[in-house]
C-alpha cells in the first residue's frame, strides 16, 4: 500500500504573493512602474542632453526627434529632466519612507511593549502631532529647514510617521499577550530581542504596505513643497518646480510640453505605486482568506 503524500501548504509570503498577481489593477501599477524605473535608472547612458545642458538654437522648441519632449525657456532638455526629476522624486520618497517607517515602528514598539507610563508619553506625543494642521506644519518646518534633497527628506520624515506608530502599536498590543511573547518576557527578555525576534516579524506586512502607500505620498509633498518653492530649488529638477517654472499663462497656453510630460509623469508614478499598494494590503489581508 503506497504511503499518501500530502501537498505541502503554502505559506502566508506565497498565498499573499498568489493574492496580488490575481489583482489586475496591481499588475497594471508593476507594468507602469516597473519601465518608468527603468527608464529614469538608465537614461544617463543612453540619452545625449543632461538635465542641465542648454541649447541656445532650440529655446521652446516643441517635441522634436532631437528633443522627444521639446525643450524649456533657456534650451534644457524636457525629457533628460523629466527623468532627473523622477530620479530625485523617489530619492527622497525612499529616503523619507524609510526614516518615517523606522519612528513610527519604534514609537509603535515601545508604546505596546515598554509599560504603561511609556504607552501613556509616546501616544499623547502621537496625538499631539496628528492635531497639528498638515499644511501648515509641512511649510513652517519647510521654511525652517530650508530647500534641498536632505531638508526636504527630513521634512517629510517627520510629518509621516504616526500613522505607522498607531498601527504597529496595535498589532503589538494583541501580540504581547500571545504565550510564546508572554514566555520570552518571563525569561528575561529585554526589548531588543523582543524587537528583532518578535515585533518586526509580525509587522512585516504594515511595513510593506506603508512603505508602498508613503512612497506616492512623499512623490506629491515632494511636488508639492518644490511647486512653492520650499522642496528642490533650480537648476535641479524635479517634478514639482518644473511645473512651477511653467505656471505662466504664455507657458501654459504656448508651450504646453513644458507642463503637461512632467504632470503627466508625477500622475503616472502615483497612480502605479496607488495601485500597487492597493494590491499589497489586499494580498496580506488575512481576511481575503475567506472570500
Amino acid at each position: 500500500m503506497l504511503a499518501r503524500t500530502e501537498r505541502p501548504s503554502h505559506g502566508p509570503f506565497a498565498r499573499a504573493f498568489d493574492r496580488f498577481r490575481l489583482n489586475g489593477a496591481a499588475l497594471f501599477g508593476v507594468c507602469i512602474a516597473v519601465p518608468l524605473l527603468v527608464l529614469i535608472a538608465t537614461y544617463p547612458l543612453w540619452w545625449r542632453f543632461q538635465p542641465n545642458d542648454i541649447d541656445l538654437l532650440a529655446m521652446n522648441a516643441p517635441p522634436n526627434a532631437t528633443h522627444w519632449f521639446g525643450t524649456d525657456g533657456v534650451g534644457r532638455d524636457v525629457f533628460a529632466r523629466v527623468l532627473e526629476g523622477g530620479r530625485i522624486s523617489l530619492m527622497v520618497a525612499a529616503g523619507s519612507t524609510v526614516i518615517s517607517a523606522i519612528i513610527g515602528f519604534l514609537f509603535g514598539f515601545v508604546s505596546a511593549f515598554a509599560g504603561r507610563w511609556a504607552d501613556a508619553l509616546s501616544m499623547r506625543f502621537v496625538d499631539l502631532v496628528m492635531t497639528l494642521p498638515p499644511v501648515i506644519f509641512l511649510l513652517v518646518l519647510a521654511s525652517i529647514t530650508g530647500t534641498g534633497i536632505l531638508p526636504t527628506i527630513a521634512v517629510i520624515s517627520l510629518l509621516s510617521w504616526p500613522l505607522l506608530a498607531r498601527m504597529v502599536r496595535s498589532r503589538l498590543l494583541e501580540l504581547r499577550e500571545r504565550d510564546f511573547v508572554t514566555a520570552a518576557r518571563g525569561m528575561g527578555a529585554g526589548l531588543p530581542h523582543l524587537l528583532l525576534r518578535h515585533g518586526m516579524p509580525n509587522c512585516i506586512d504594515i511595513l510593506v504596505v506603508y512603505a508602498t502607500t508613503q512612497v506616492a505620498n512623499a512623490i506629491l509633498l515632494e511636488a508639492g513643497l518644490s511647486f512653492l518653492g520650499l522642496g528642490i530649488a533650480p537648476p535641479a529638477a524635479s517634478w514639482g518646480n518644473m511645473l512651477n517654472a511653467a505656471r505662466s499663462t504664455a507657458v501654459l497656453e504656448q508651450y504646453p510640453w513644458q507642463w503637461l510630460f512632467p504632470g503627466a509623469a508625477l500622475v503616472l508614478a502615483v497612480l502605479a505605486i496607488n495601485f500597487i499598494g492597493d494590491g499589497l494590503r489586499d494580498a496580506f489581508d488575512p481576511r481575503a482568506e475567506l472570500r
